[in-house]
């Protein structure tokens, strides 16, 4: 009976693999390197933390106060300029028209203690002087003709 051809190649195919396996560790052996697995380096660049906090000093303001129009761009414009979370959206006569009735005063303590979802000053670190030019620049563009609040010393 003659053998089958699959008989034939399986011893070849089996030796052909186990020298394969053989020499892969010895050629890791001879170029003289470590498995990844086992570098220190590797390792702590894998569990290296993805970002870093750095605290610096807060500065002092001492600088010239923010005008409304630089508060309203910089903090207010997040909820006014969308009308998200119900602020009225800056340039919406109608939403404002009830609010304008309140008068500076009424508006700038609402802004200072906060109102629905409005955090007390918006969430900023503004003066009452720059919240009151914020209002300022926020009603008069929509519909009011407040005059600009004076700095008190």
């Amino acid at each position: 009976m003659a053998p089958s051809k699959l008989s034939l190649a399986t011893p070849l195919i089996a030796g052909l693999l186990l020298s394969v396996a053989g020499t892969l560790p010895l050629s890791a052996l001879a170029m003289g390197s470590k498995p990844k697995a086992t570098d220190d380096e590797a390792i702590a660049t894998r569990i290296r933390p993805v970002g870093h906090i750095a605290l610096a000093a807060v500065v002092a303001g001492g600088g010239a106060p923010r005008t409304g129009e630089e508060l309203v761009k910089s903090t207010c414009n997040a909820c006014h300029a969308t009308g998200a979370a119900g602020a009225p959206k800056i340039g919406d006569n109608a939403a404002w028209a009830p609010r304008l009735g309140q008068g500076l005063d009424g508006l700038l303590k609402s802004a200072i203690n906060g109102k629905n979802a409005m955090p007390p000053k918006g969430g900023s670190n503004a003066s009452e002087f720059e919240l009151a030019r914020a209002i300022v620049y926020m009603a008069n563009k929509s519909g009011a003709s407040f005059k600009e609040p004076a700095e008190k010393k």
